[in-house]
């Protein structure tokens, strides 16, 4: 039976929950109200969640002005997350399993290799002429693949606290006994119960390489039909604001901003990025939740 000051506790718990559910939902909420508002009814009122006027322009803007490279961008995204995803997932797994070994030699030399790579980076200029000069992925697929989101360090200690935690040693040695080597017991006794971090990880990958613009941004310089779904997004972005500024100086440039909806479109192109995560979350919602607690677990 609850005491009285456990239901002032959970009373309080769950008005703090939702104060934070709603501190990550309204903005979210707005952002697609807004792209859904007339753009001359925004710049005068102001963001609000009852517009003054409806309108679907901005959408119908970015694919009316670019319809085969929104699709194509979205193709190139959805290819991308899906291989960085499963070729991250792999490396992480297979490190992370290896440093949960206590009887890997030079454990504690690896573990702080790897952590130490949360702290610091090479650098931007050095990383580039790396991957230009060395790897030679300038212009190519492989630019948004491996630059800075293969393997997270974050990603391979969550797992490896959960390898510790959440996968008993007994099962392995019992495993062992049997004659299975340690890639048999990775895949078919360690992996089977592990699906929560799994999950959790992947989506950490995934979410990385959905959001990412910088290496597009910085390495595709004439492979624009290799541009993400947010490299694009930045790119029409960057027009809009070029054609903006420099008005003055273009002739007849009036009459062709007006037909550009400037304020509902960036909302519009948030929208546009942000929306298959929205709805892939609530699937792996369960197991995402599941992995953070068990795998933050010191081991």
């Amino acid at each position: 039976m609850l005491t009285r000051e456990d239901k002032i506790f959970n009373v309080i718990g769950h008005i703090f929950m939702i104060l934070l559910t709603a501190m990550a939902l309204i903005p979210i909420i707005l952002m697609a109200i807004s792209s859904l508002t007339d753009n001359a009814s925004l710049i005068a009122n102001g963001y609000s969640f009852w517009p003054e006027k409806w309108s679907t322009y901005a959408y119908e803007w970015i694919f009316n002005s670019s319809s085969s490279m929104v699709f194509r961008a979205y193709g190139v995204s959805i290819v991308l997350t899906l291989v960085g995803t499963m070729c991250g997932l792999a490396m992480t797994t297979c490190l992370a399993y290896g440093l949960s070994k206590k009887d890997l030699p030079g454990r504690s030399v690896f573990n702080f290799l790897v952590f130490f790579t949360m702290l610091f980076n090479g650098g931007l200029v050095p990383t580039y002429i790396n991957y230009t000069s060395v790897f030679h992925i300038k212009d190519t697929f492989a630019a948004l693949v491996i630059p800075s989101l293969l393997m997270n360090a974050f990603n391979v200690m969550l797992m490896k606290s959960y390898f510790v935690t959440g996968v008993p040693d007994e099962i392995l040695e019992a495993a062992h006994m049997d004659g299975a080597n340690e890639f048999v017991t990775l895949v078919k006794i360690a992996l089977p119960l592990s699906k929560p971090i799994i999950a959790t990880v992947a989506m950490f990958i995934g979410i990385a390489y959905w959001n990412d613009w910088n290496n597009g941004y910085i390495y595709l310089v004439k492979r624009t039909d290799l541009y993400s779904i947010q490299n694009l997004l930045n790119r029409l972005m960057q027009n809009i604001q070029a054609l903006t500024q420099n008005a003055a100086a273009v002739s007849n440039a009036g009459e062709g901003l007006a037909q550009i909806p400037s304020a509902t479109v960036r909302m519009a192109m948030a929208v546009i990025g942000v929306l298959p995560i929205v709805i892939v979350y609530p699937f792996i919602q369960k197991n995402f939740v599941k992995g953070i607690t068990l795998g933050g677990v010191k081991g």
